[in-house]
């Protein structure tokens, strides 16, 4: 006769273990301690095997009944119903040790050989910030593309563009590493490429005079990579454009006669440039020599030392500071020549200091000769009114040049 769970209920333990036989090889086996287990007997090719069908009473007389229904499915399909059930359980303890989390915390440890600890910090709050809540339990292989797309949504709601965007970017590197260590198959962030619009950016922003304290003050205060904000103030010391710096190397650097010689292959009017550098620029140096060494590039990917900071690295710094809209790299280049208008200096100067061309080449041969000197004070001028505004100096004096 089939168990009836009145049956199982008034079964009592003995001094041995025993089995209440239901139908179709299922039974339940009872302790001595009073444990009751639910198994099945099969036959796979020939010889008899037991499938463990869980404890009663988690698993009931009925559900015991559904699990031999699925097993005695699995056998006409030809299948081993204990070897299935061996590699379910491979399968979830494999899921188990390789969530989201887990895998992005492996990617971080070994990038923190190239990384500045505190940019890897940063990186690790961000993505217990913004990912793990939702995805950090998650078997990495198991994301798709739909609900990645649910979580970056969510992340721009709450915050910014550019908070979803890096991290979109941090998720797809969390990603790619994952399928470089076989953990998943595939990278959801490429199939999300077009499911947001970048906003318009005026990439000319640029800040007045009067908002140069707060700028610096915040410059210091943020949770930026220590090369990021080097590279902002070496910017605004020396106005080029964020190419050039971005390309800068340490044989361009004439540290002896404090001048910056830019080939004419890297600037935008194919002339060379130099660059007078102010001892505040030089003091920038210095730290870039203890943070990147002095050979190579300046300013370096921090994934790959051998090409250059990324173009966007400034700009989504000065994002992430709150100025997205009111100030850009190129910005530097305005605030430059309002202010050094401003405190006098003559328009020919500041011109030949932005590099703007000269259609005239007399004169064009005749300004790079003869207004390096000039323009070496006018940096040096510029270099004190930075440190005076960063220093929190509101209103700096005016001086008029020669």
């Amino acid at each position: 006769m089939p168990l009836s769970d009145l049956t199982i209920r008034r079964a009592k333990p003995r001094e041995r273990a025993y089995k209440l036989a239901d139908e179709k090889g299922l039974y339940l086996y009872v302790q001595p301690s009073g444990a009751r287990y639910w198994r099945l007997k099969y036959r796979w090719c020939g010889k008899e095997k037991v499938l463990a069908l869980g404890v009663y009473d988690a698993v009931s007389l009925a559900e015991a009944r559904t699990l031999r229904y699925d097993a005695k499915k699995l056998l006409r399909d030809g299948k081993d119903p204990g070897a299935v059930r061996k590699v379910s359980k491979l399968e979830a303890k494999r899921a188990a040790g390789n969530t989201f989390r887990i895998v992005a915390a492996e990617w971080i440890h070994q990038q923190r050989r190239a990384w500045d600890p505190g940019h890897a910090d940063g990186v690790e709050k961000s993505l217990e910030l913004h990912l793990y809540p939702d995805l950090g339990d998650r078997p990495i292989d198991h994301i798709e593309p739909p609900e990645l797309l649910a979580v970056l949504r969510k992340i721009e709601r709450r915050g910014t563009h550019e908070a979803r965007q890096r991290a979109q970017q941090r998720a797809g590197a969390v990603f790619k590493y994952g399928v470089a260590t076989g953990r998943c198959s595939s990278d959801p962030t490429r199939d999300l490429k077009r499911a947001f619009t970048s906003p318009t950016v005026n990439h000319h922003a640029a800040l007045d005079k009067k908002d140069l304290p707060e700028f610096f003050e915040k410059l210091g205060a943020y949770d930026l990579h220590p090369q990021t904000k080097l590279a902002i103030r070496f910017l605004a010391l020396t106005a080029v454009r964020t190419g050039e710096l971005r390309g800068a190397t340490w044989d361009e650097i004439d540290l002896k006669d404090a001048e910056w010689r830019i080939p004419a292959e890297r600037m935008k009017m194919g002339e060379p440039h130099i660059v007078p550098l102010s001892t505040q620029a030089l003091a920038v140096l210095a730290e870039l020599q203890e943070l990147n060494g002095d050979s190579g590039l300046l300013f370096r990917n921090v994934n790959n030392p051998a090409k250059s900071m990324s173009e966007n690295t400034i700009l989504y710094g000065l994002y992430r500071m709150g100025y997205h809209g009111r100030a850009t790299g190129h910005g530097f280049r305005s605030t430059f020549s309002t202010m050094m208008n401003e405190y006098g200096f003559k328009s020919d100067w500041i011109e030949r200091q932005l590099a703007h061309g000269e259609r005239n080449q007399v004169r064009a041969a005749y300004n790079r000769a003869t207004y390096l000197a000039e323009r070496r004070k006018m940096m040096q001028h510029w270099g004190d009114v930075l440190e005076g505004l960063a220093a929190g100096a509101k209103v700096v004096p005016l001086k008029r040049a020669g």
